[in-house]
């Protein structure tokens, strides 16, 4: 029987075309909302394939397709995918790292800069019609320059995020699972300390850790307490790394200077008491989102389906095999 391989989502066009170029049936969703998992299941039946753009799928849905041989995520994040149910079966599971690291960091450092400097509280005050004269102590920020950097989680995009910082000429702690070679601490001028320790000391904290069961709300009241009053937290992890709650309440308290969120435990569903408050700026999980970007890691996704189903000049050979488990399943 022919490969078929169901997209989830809409990508870029030229990536499908590649794609079609090696499978001959190619089911997609034109939609740009997520099938829910009913839909799934209606429509994974006799897929041998599936290119993922952040559906999830379950074990319900992996059940459902019983000619499932590979799901290819179109994101470095994974935690979407059922792994579970995917090693049980043998079908391999992918992502696209690497392409989008530099993109993603830009991102952060956008982030942390307008969270910082009150941009967007900024430009909500002088649309509202508020601005009348220059004052003094007119929407007084927190500087960056010469400051210090605290980064939670040291992969590519930590280490991305390390090298921007050194053109603040910013002081830079990290805290990870395993502690660099010493040889990168140094190119990155960055200092390994104990997470309570960083977030005691640094003046800005970005959020970079995978998103797993172990990671779940890793930030939470004991570590926001540690933070100064003028410090700022950005994640641009995943929303379950920290703990929400926690966050609204020393943000509504004003314990902390401010918070830049870019991801949300639930989403696209959020909490909506941030909307309440003008010491948090929320965006809509658009760390990856330029168009360089989006191309690349579609374009990095379907070379991975292609590979993981034995077609094309990579056949058998996936790049950015998640669940490298299920080859001996």
């Amino acid at each position: 029987m022919t490969d078929k391989v169901l997209v989830t989502r809409r990508v870029a066009p030229e990536a499908l075309a590649k794609l079609r170029r090696f499978v001959e049936q190619v089911d997609v969703h034109e939609g740009n909302t997520a099938l829910s998992e009913a839909e799934l299941i209606e429509r994974v039946g006799d897929a041998t394939g599936l290119l993922v753009p952040g559906d999830v799928i379950s074990a319900a849905v992996v059940a459902a397709a019983p000619r499932l041989r590979a799901v290819a995520a179109v994101s470095v994040g994974y935690n979407n995918l059922d792994i579970g149910a995917m090693n049980a079966r043998g079908i391999l599971a992918t992502n696209t790292p690497d392409v989008l690291t530099d993109t993603t960091a830009d991102l952060g450092w956008a982030l942390m800069m307008a969270t910082a400097r009150r941009v967007t509280e900024a430009e909500h005050y002088l649309r509202a019609g508020r601005w009348r004269e220059w004052q003094a102590d007119l929407l007084l920020g927190q500087d960056v320059h010469h400051s210090t950097l605290g980064i939670i989680g040291m992969g590519r995009i930590g280490q991305a995020i390390a090298r921007r910082a050194r053109g603040f000429d910013m002081n830079v702690l990290y805290h990870n699972r395993s502690r660099l070679d010493e040889a990168v601490e140094r190119s990155l001028a960055a200092e390994w300390v104990a997470k309570d320790e960083l977030f005691r000391r640094a003046d800005h904290v970005v959020v970079v850790v995978p998103y797993s069961p172990a990671t779940r709300h890793l930030i939470g009241t004991a570590e926001l307490a540690l933070m100064k009053p003028t410090a700022t937290l950005t994640n641009i992890a995943r929303g379950g790394v920290v703990d929400e709650e926690a966050l609204l309440a020393v943000l509504r308290d004003r314990r902390i200077a401010g918070a830049g969120l870019d991801v949300f435990e639930g989403e696209p569903d959020f909490r909506k008491g941030f909307l309440d408050l003008d010491n948090v700026v929320l965006l809509p999980h658009i760390g990856s989102a330029s168009a360089a970007t989006r191309f690349k890691m579609a374009d990095l996704a379907v070379d991975n389906l292609i590979a993981a189903l034995n077609l094309g000049p990579h056949a058998g050979r996936p790049a950015h095999v998640v669940n490298p488990e299920a080859r001996r399943g």
